[in-house]
């Protein structure tokens, strides 16, 4: 139980990390680059674990990389990128926590890891907390960014279980670099060919792009993967859950966004369901 804490606490850090960077890019990023702003992100990052991991591809690692590339880091990072443009980044983040439900319908038929009652109860009661931030506040929704939302939670969904199937024999810091860039350079030609030049960066800019590359990618997407790695797919995906909380409380605190009753309901409800299903094993094979 104490090594499940443990992993459970190291998975933790992604989506904190991950629910930080909707302020930081809605707030500090360019706007109209949202195919620069992946290439930016996921390139140097995946540069810099792979100078860690001093390991190339082999063999069906190299398709491998390229799909989950794709699904994980390219199409996933223009998805939320333009998402956080579009919306408020409570609401970014609670559309993208409901991948906990998502990951865990995946893994059974893809990783054979059938979820038990305490789990599929916490799954539950966390998106019930979703919905219950979601629906609350006065902000516009654009439906566009929902549906950016909704596509690159379902992306990484899938690409996530693909990674935790394929990546048996590889360590959590290889295939995240692997992954990193190959998404990246799928990115590079079409952010070339549709945007132009790379946007022009202030200095905050700079700033925010190192924060989003180095922890907000690199070590949040190797603390993923390690978790993927030690538990089951289900249980990270409701530590996922935490992703929100983060989004709200920096929105609330920084960007002004409204929390009220529905808020402290919400975030309540998402930290009892992270609780309730940690508290035994979560799948059963």
């Amino acid at each position: 139980m104490e090594a499940k804490w443990r992993w459970m606490l190291v998975t933790a850090v992604a989506p904190v990390a991950w629910g930080s960077n909707y302020f930081i890019t809605a707030q500090f990023l360019p706007e109209a680059s949202p195919l620069w702003g992946a290439a930016l992100r996921a390139l140097p990052a995946g540069l810099l674990l792979l100078l860690l991991a001093r390991r190339l591809p082999r063999g069906s690692w190299w398709w491998r990389s390229a799909v989950l590339g794709a699904l994980n880091v390219g199409g996933f990072f223009i998805l939320i990128y333009v998402a956080s443009q579009l919306l408020p980044s409570s609401i970014a983040a609670t559309i993208m926590a409901t991948s906990a439900g998502m990951l865990m319908l995946l893994a059974w038929p893809l990783l054979g890891e059938r979820p038990r009652l305490r789990a599929t109860m916490g799954a539950a009661i966390g998106i019930g907390g979703v919905c219950v931030l979601l629906v609350s506040g006065g902000a516009t929704v654009a439906p566009w960014g929902v549906a950016a939302s909704v596509l690159a939670m379902i992306m990484s969904s899938t690409g996530f279980v693909l990674a935790k199937r394929w990546a048996s024999t590889e360590s959590p810091l290889t295939v995240t670099s692997w992954q990193l860039v190959a998404g990246g350079l799928l990115v590079l030609p079409f952010a070339t060919l549709v945007e132009g030049a790379p946007p022009q960066l202030d200095a905050p800019a700079v700033a925010a792009f190192a924060y989003v590359i180095v922890i907000a990618t690199a070590l949040a997407f190797v603390a993923w993967f390690s978790g993927l790695r030690h538990l089951p797919a289900g249980t990270v995906g409701i530590v996922g859950l935490l992703n929100p909380v983060t989004g709200v409380l920096l929105g609330t605190l920084i960007a002004g966004e409204t929390f009220g009753p529905r808020q402290y309901l919400g975030t309540a409800l998402v930290l009892a369901g992270v609780v309730i299903a940690s508290r035994q094993p979560s799948m059963r094979r």
